[in-house]
C-alpha cells in the first residue's frame, strides 16, 4: 500500500490557474472596475453633503492620494506573495486561518453582495431610465435589470478568462471615451468664461465630521476597485510587473 501511496503522490499533479492574464489585461481590469457607476453617481453627493464645489475637489483629491498610497502597498504585496486571493491570502499568511476566515465569511456573505448589488442597482436605474424620461422607473423592473446583469456577468467571468478580459477591456474604452465627453465638455464651458462656480468656491462649506465622512465615503466608493488585481495574481503571466505597472496607472 506504501508503494501504491507512493507512485499516486508522484503522479498527481498540482493544480494551477492559466496564466493568461497580460498587462494590458490587468490595467483593464482595474480601470474597469474602477470606473463604474460611481464615478457617474457620487460627484453630485459629494458636492452636496461638503456644501461647496472646491471642497469637493479638495475631498476628490484627497481621496485619490490615499488610494495611490493603497495601490503602491497591495502592489508591493502582490509581488512579494504570488497568490491569489488578495487580503484573504495576506492575513492567512501573516495572522493566521481563524482571522482570514473571519475576513472571508464575512466578506462572501455580507460585504461583497452588498457591493455587487449596489453596483447592479445603479446600472439598472441608469439603463431604464431612458425608457422613464418623465416619472421614475418602476423598482420590480430595476430590481430586475440588475438580477439579470449579474447572472450575465457570472456567467462571463465563469466560461473563460480571455473572453470576459476582452469584455472588460471593451467596456473600459467606452467609459473612458464617456468620461473624456463629459471632461472635454467642462473644459470647453470653462474656456467660454463659464467660472461662476470657482468664485468663492469654498463658501457655505460643511465643516461637521458627519458631512465630511459622507463625502469621503462617496468619493472613495468611486475609486473602489484599485485592488482587484491582487485577487487574481496567479493569472497574471508577469505578476512583478503587471502590479506595478497597473498601481503607477
Amino acid at each position: 500500500s506504501n508503494r501504491w501511496t507512493t507512485n499516486m503522490d508522484d503522479t498527481t499533479e498540482k493544480l494551477n490557474l492559466k496564466r493568461e492574464l497580460g498587462l494590458v489585461g490587468a490595467v483593464s481590469l482595474i480601470g474597469g472596475t474602477m470606473i463604474g457607476s460611481g464615478i457617474f453617481m457620487s460627484p453630485q453627493m459629494v458636492l452636496y453633503t461638503i456644501g461647496s464645489p472646491g471642497a469637493s475637489l479638495v475631498v476628490w483629491a484627497c481621496c485619490g492620494v490615499l488610494v495611490i498610497l493603497a495601490s503602491f502597498c497591495y502592489a508591493e504585496l502582490g509581488t512579494v506573495i504570488t497568490e491569489s486571493g488578495g487580503e484573504y491570502i495576506y492575513i492567512l499568511r501573516t495572522s493566521g486561518p481563524v482571522v482570514a476566515f473571519m475576513l472571508i465569511f464575512s466578506s462572501v456573505l455580507f460585504v461583497r453582495p452588498a457591493g455587487v448589488a449596489g453596483i447592479s442597482l445603479s446600472f439598472a436605474q441608469y439603463a431604464v431610465a431612458f425608457f422613464y424620461p418623465d416619472c421614475p422607473p418602476p423598482v420590480p423592473l430595476v430590481k430586475c435589470v440588475a438580477a439579470v446583469a449579474i447572472v450575465v456577468l457570472a456567467t462571463v467571468n465563469c466560461l473563460n478568462v480571455r473572453f470576459s478580459m476582452s469584455v472588460q477591456v471593451f467596456f473600459m474604452v467606452v467609459k473612458v471615451l464617456a468620461l473624456a465627453v463629459i471632461i472635454i465638455g467642462g473644459l470647453v464651458m470653462l474656456a467660454r468664461g463659464h467660472t461662476e462656480h470657482f468664485e468663492d468656491s469654498f463658501e457655505n462649506t460643511n465643516l461637521a465630521i458627519n458631512p465630511i465622512g459622507i463625502a469621503f465615503y462617496q468619493g472613495l466608493w468611486s475609486y473602489d476597485g484599485w485592488n482587484n488585481l491582487n485577487y487574481v495574481t496567479e493569472e497574471l503571466k508577469r505578476p512583478e510587473v503587471s502590479q506595478m505597472n497597473t498601481a503607477v496607472r
